[in-house]
Parts: C-alpha cells; sequence; structure tokens
C-alpha cells in the first residue's frame, strides 16, 4: 500500500460521529444537522430534464477535454462574472471541465508537485481537508496559515518564512473561505501573485463558494480577475476551481471546471486522460444549460439571505456570531471548547454542529479552529430557525 495513506486523518465528520458516540437526544426532538455543508435547495428542474434528455449519449465515450459547447459556455461566464476585457479566456486552451471541484483540488496536487524537492504545500487553516490530503498523496507536506479574527480570517502571506518560501511549490487559498466566509480582495490576490513570481509557485484557488454572496452589489472578486487587472492576460501560474454544486444547488450532478494558465491545463488535461475522469454527456449538456442561466443563481442567494437574517436575529443576542462576507456557513465562538459545546447540543437539542479545531491543525501559534463551531445554513428555512431557536435554548 501506498505508505503515504498512513498520514491522512479522519475526515471531521467521522470525528463528530466518535465524539457523540453514546449520546441520547431528547426521544421528542427531530435531529437538525447544521454540519455537513450540502446544498439542500431544489436543483433547478431544466437541469434535471437535460440530463433525462440527454441520456442517449451514454453510447459513446466522453472526451476528457469536454464539449467544445460546454467550455465555450464556461467561458461566457468566467468573462461575463468577472468583468475579464474582451480578450477573456480562451476555451480552447485555459478551460477544463472536471467532475467537482473536490475531484479536481485532490488531482491537481498530484500532477504539479515535484515531490524529489522537499516540497511545501501551503494553505489556510481551517481548511478543506482535500488540501491537506492532496498534499501528503503528492509526497508534499503541508504549511499552514492560520486565519483568525485578528487577521480577518484571511492567510497572512506576509508571515511566511523566507525558507518555507523557498520549498513552496503550490498554495491552496480559498475565497470565499470555508468555515469563515472570509473574502480577500483583489489587493490581496495580487500580492499573493507577486510573491508565486519571486518564489516560484502555483496558487490552487477553490472559489466554489463565489456565487453565494449576500449583498447583490458585491460579488467577491477571482484570482483571475485580479491577474487580469494587473496585465497578466495569460493567467500564468493561476488556477480557479468552480463548481455547480453550490451556486446550482448540483452537488450530485458533479460538474465544475478549472481554468487559467494554458501551460498547467495542459499538463493536467494529460494527467487526467490517464486518470480516466472524462465528464459523461447528460452532465455536459445540464451543464452547459446551468452555466448559461443566472435568474436561479439569484434565487439561490435569496434563499440564505432569508436564513441568515432570521438565524442571526435569534443567535446574535445570545452567541458571539455575524454574518460571513459570503458563503452559507455561520462561524461562531463558543463559551467554552467547541468540542464540548457539540456534544451538549447534540445531546440536549438533537442540533449537529461541526467542532472548528476539527477543520483545523495545531500549529505552534495553537489551533485557530478552537473555540468555534462551524453551522451551515443548508436546511430549510424553518428548520434552521428551529434549530437556531434550540441553540438558544441551550444557552439560556
Amino acid at each position: 500500500m501506498n505508505p503515504d495513506l498512513s498520514q491522512l486523518q479522519p475526515y471531521p465528520f467521522e470525528r463528530l460521529a466518535a465524539l457523540c458516540q453514546g449520546v441520547t437526544p431528547p426521544a421528542g426532538l427531530d435531529a437538525i444537522s447544521l454540519s455537513i455543508g450540502e446544498p439542500r435547495h431544489a436543483t433547478p428542474g431544466f437541469i434535471t430534464e437535460e440530463v433525462i434528455t440527454h441520456l442517449h449519449g451514454l453510447s459513446r465515450y466522453p472526451l476528457t477535454r469536454g464539449q467544445p459547447e460546454l467550455r465555450a459556455a464556461i467561458a461566457g461566464w468566467l468573462s461575463r462574472r468577472f468583468r475579464l476585457t474582451a480578450k477573456g479566456i480562451d476555451p480552447e486552451r485555459q478551460v477544463l471541465p472536471v467532475n467537482g471541484t473536490r475531484e479536481a483540488l485532490f488531482a491537481f496536487a498530484q500532477c504539479c508537485i515535484d515531490r524529489s524537492r522537499e516540497p511545501l504545500v501551503l494553505m489556510p487553516n481551517p481548511f478543506y481537508q482535500i488540501y491537506e490530503g492532496a498534499a501528503l498523496l503528492a509526497g508534499a507536506q503541508p504549511w499552514y496559515l492560520n486565519t483568525t479574527r485578528e487577521n480577518a480570517y484571511l492567510p497572512d502571506f506576509d508571515s511566511v518564512p523566507e525558507a518555507v518560501w523557498r520549498r513552496c511549490q503550490l498554495v491552496y487559498i480559498c475565497s470565499p473561505g470555508n468555515p469563515a466566509g472570509a473574502v480577500m480582495d483583489v489587493p490581496h490576490l495580487q500580492h499573493l501573485l507577486a510573491l508565486a513570481d519571486v518564489h516560484d509557485f502555483v496558487i490552487a484557488s477553490d472559489e466554489c463558494y463565489s456565487e453565494i454572496y449576500l449583498d447583490e452589489s458585491a460579488p467577491p472578486p477571482g484570482l483571475l480577475q485580479a491577474a487580469q487587472a494587473m496585465g497578466r492576460d495569460d493567467f500564468s501560474r493561476c488556477m480557479v476551481f468552480h463548481s455547480l454544486s453550490k451556486r446550482s444547488n448540483a452537488p450530485g450532478l458533479r460538474s465544475g471546471f478549472v481554468a487559467g494558465d494554458a501551460g498547467l491545463i495542459a499538463s493536467f488535461l494529460r494527467y487526467r486522460t490517464y486518470h480516466g475522469c472524462a465528464m459523461p454527456p447528460a452532465t455536459q449538456a445540464a451543464s452547459i444549460r446551468a452555466w448559461q442561466d443566472e435568474a436561479h443563481v439569484v434565487e439561490n442567494r435569496r434563499l440564505y439571505r432569508e436564513k441568515f437574517t432570521a438565524v442571526l436575529d435569534i443567535l446574535a443576542p445570545v452567541m458571539e456570531v455575524s454574518a460571513p462576507d459570503a458563503g452559507f456557513y455561520l462561524w461562531p465562538r463558543t463559551p467554552g471548547s467547541d468540542t464540548g459545546f457539540a456534544r451538549e447540543l447534540q445531546a440536549q437539542q438533537h442540533v449537529a454542529v461541526l467542532p472548528g479545531s476539527f477543520l483545523s491543525r495545531t500549529t505552534p501559534a495553537g489551533n485557530p479552529g478552537a473555540g468555534h463551531v462551524r453551522m451551515a445554513l443548508v436546511a430549510p428555512l424553518e428548520d434552521c430557525i428551529t434549530a437556531a431557536t434550540r441553540i438558544r435554548d441551550y444557552l439560556t
């Protein structure tokens, strides 16, 4: 077996199940889960219909690089959404469909890491655990950038020692962030790009929450947008990751894309051709329609805004919590330990939340997720209100 498998840590939800083992919640209360960030709004009907309509395509192998129509739809969406100039992005050379961002975020590290050079992979802390697993199985070591209230839950790149930059080959960023929902602005992204030029590393920007934000007039910027604003029309060193899972409430579709540096795309296409992970034709057809429609995305944001307003009205008076810049998580501070809070909330109120320390790693500066819990407002509005009410009752 691959010896690097032994370095992988249990997934946060496995740790949550172990934490709550033996807990018997009140029999009269239905279970409400705020622990898993799985979108639960209805998938738009036109996406489902496109899948059904194009099932006849099962009789042939799909291309790894996807249909030209899909790449064109993705490039068009990117140009509209991130206000790219007329040159935009080349659907032939700078776009590649993938089966969801999770698969692509993991595979990209396997493709671009040179394990012979004692590589480091930088990532925010707390973080999406795929970043860490991808680094370890690519033969690299993770290096964690603590994101705390003191640095507005954003990675502080100026705090990274020179010796770390010398070994860095890949930096994962997540904006809007998971779990705090913080957004990196254009100057912050451009500072990282300048560092990439100096220290010769690649940036993998996980932007899967980019379409869930509270202010319709202020969509979060993206890495390609920041790159082009500084004259980098070739998007060198940049790879962005997007998905229909959160944007279109279609996690079961397993559809997303990567875009950016044409050289990185070419290498990743070669890797994926061997990997054998082409997108099914029916999924491609549904994805084309999804990337071309914005009305359902606007409605999706309205539903999340409604839930944030209702839940914060209930929780803000009793705990330290505020609305995120974007995304669908709350990241409140807990009175006492985050693990004790999560276990007792499950025991007394039958509400599941995820301890922040399960999303983080302990560093010399401590565990930045400790003393927080992550609450995913993905359940129906009524369930979110009920859960918030139970949390308030537990706290008071």
